[in-house]
């Protein structure tokens, strides 16, 4: 079935419209209730380093019971064939790219809303556990993010289908946990209400323990759209953030995994409206897991114009940016393609967000992993940076795109140095030594201007010499006489 479906859920009611936005998960509000002292805006743009023994989260229940609040999401259901390739396909060269890999023999955990078993999947989905109701095991996707997530990594249709749409990793396998909704709730304490309110599932501490199972279970990429967002001024690193960064140096420097995030969407679940302040070393604003660059690649979204969405969050932790509008992926509610979302008000726009650039470069990651298996996963992160398209800034990033719109051809091609064992160039101290001031010589000029007045004077002589002759020579004036 090939068809344009909307993710707009089953009930009317403002709640279950929203479940159509592109981050139905992005708001990973703490369990714990805390008040942190307020922290210095410009001490915010890394995090600070973790102490050695931070223990690590452990566990895959659910912090506490959850039921369906909303209906699942549905379909519009209109019957419109999807069969163009979508932009970002295009731009990123996909029917090239699938001669060097295809992402076979690699695992890529979606840590997001569940995934469902598609048929473009091609059975390809496997159950990874379930934050949310354990007995599902991650497959049942209620709120279509994760499918949709899911979909840009690994889709493949049948062969000799007239459907453009395809994954950038085809042939890779989905480790699905899902770890957020926003169609099931349960009581959880917050800061403001200590005794508990029904809020949607997800929590830093469960983002935290699904990295941890994610990286057990053998996941060579993680992919996570999903986003915490925070003001600077509200604290320092808390207790969950901690809990998250201890999961994502676990899963990167002891099993290996590379990890991927959305950057966030500006205007959503706490991120700021503007793109998070003008000094890059000041961000008003911090987004977890992206924050923890030192191990995670941060994915900003870019238009089929070549410019940075205008919701793309911005900030010193941004790596790398992908196509992230006008976006074609798998539709949850039936087996064929979505590219509308409908908004409250019946209102239907193309899906669009930092969530579906991530996807991209989670594919990108196992691609390279498939080609390069003896990479390790800083290797992979810096092999992804190095063959981006530069952005024209200093050191060839800035916080809008990172280092700039990715390459795939370019990453799983371009010979780097260092993976060799060749050492980069060391750093030269060259001082610039400006040449000495010329002195003039002005008498060749003083001789010229001296030999040109002169001549200038020889000629006035002369005409004046002529001059004279003329009027003195006999005849040359007549003397005129009247008669009488």
């Amino acid at each position: 079935m090939r068809r344009t479906a909307s993710r707009l859920a089953a009930s009317i009611t403002v709640a279950a419209i929203a479940v159509a936005l592109p981050l139905p998960a992005a708001a990973q509000p703490s369990s714990q209730p805390s008040s942190p002292a307020p922290a210095k805006p410009d001490s915010m743009a890394k995090p600070p380093p973790l102490p050695a023994d931070f223990p690590l989260p452990g566990g895959t229940d659910p912090d506490t019971k959850y039921n369906l609040a909303n209906e699942c999401i549905g379909s519009l259901n209109q019957g419109t064939d999807l069969k163009n390739k979508p932009w970002g396909q295009l731009q990123l060269r996909f029917d090239e790219l699938h001669h060097f890999a295809t992402g076979k023999g690699q695992v890529v955990a979606v840590i997001d809303t569940g995934v469902k078993q598609h048929a473009y999947f091609g059975g390809r989905v496997l159950p990874g556990g379930d934050f949310v109701i354990p007995d599902k095991r991650g497959l049942e996707d209620c709120d279509g993010h994760g499918t949709e997530v899911a979909g840009i990594i690994a889709a493949n249709p049948p062969a000799g289908s007239d459907i453009g749409f395809k994954g950038i990793a085809p042939d890779a396998q989905i480790l699905s946990i899902r770890q957020s909704s926003a169609n099931y709730k349960g009581n959880r304490p917050t800061a403001a209400k200590p005794e508990g309110e029904d809020l949607p599932a997800g929590t830093l501490e469960t983002l935290a323990k699904a990295v941890v199972s994610a990286a057990n279970q053998g996941a060579s990429v993680i992919n996570m759209s999903v986003d915490n967002c925070r003001p600077v001024a509200s604290g320092p690193i808390t207790e969950a953030e901690k809990q998250l960064q201890a999961a994502l140096r676990y899963a990167f420097e002891q099993k290996n995994v590379v990890l991927v995030a959305s950057a966030g969407n500006t205007g959503e679940h706490g991120c700021p409206d503007q793109r998070n302040g003008i000094d890059p070393n000041r961000p008003t604003h911090i987004v977890t897991p992206p924050w923890f660059s030192d191990y995670v690649i941060s994915v900003a979204a870019m238009n089929r114009n070549g410019d940075p969405a205008e919701f793309s969050v911005q900030g010193p932790w941004v790596t790398v940016a992908a196509p992230g509008t006008d976006i074609i992926s798998l539709d949850p509610a039936t087996d064929g393609l979505a590219n509308m979302q409908v908004l409250p008000g019946n209102k239907q726009v193309s899906i669009q967000g930092t969530s579906f650039a991530a996807p991209y470069v989670a594919g990108l990651a196992a691609l390279i992993r498939e080609r390069y298996p003896e990479l390790t996963a800083k290797q992979v992160m810096e092999r992804v940076k190095l063959s981006s398209s530069h952005p024209a800034a200093p050191g060839g990033r800035d916080n809008l795109v990172g280092y700039g719109m990715i390459n795939p051809i370019g990453a799983l091609t371009t010979l780097i140095p260092s993976e060799q064992g060749v050492a980069a160039d060391p750093a030269l101290d060259v001082r610039a030594v400006m040449p000495a001031p010329e002195q003039k010589d002005w008498t060749p000029m003083r001789v010229a201007l001296v030999g040109a007045g002169g001549g200038v004077l020889l000629l006035l002589l002369t005409l004046f010499v002529v001059h004279t002759v003329r009027r003195n020579r006999p005849g040359a004036r007549k003397e005129v006489r009247g008669s009488a």
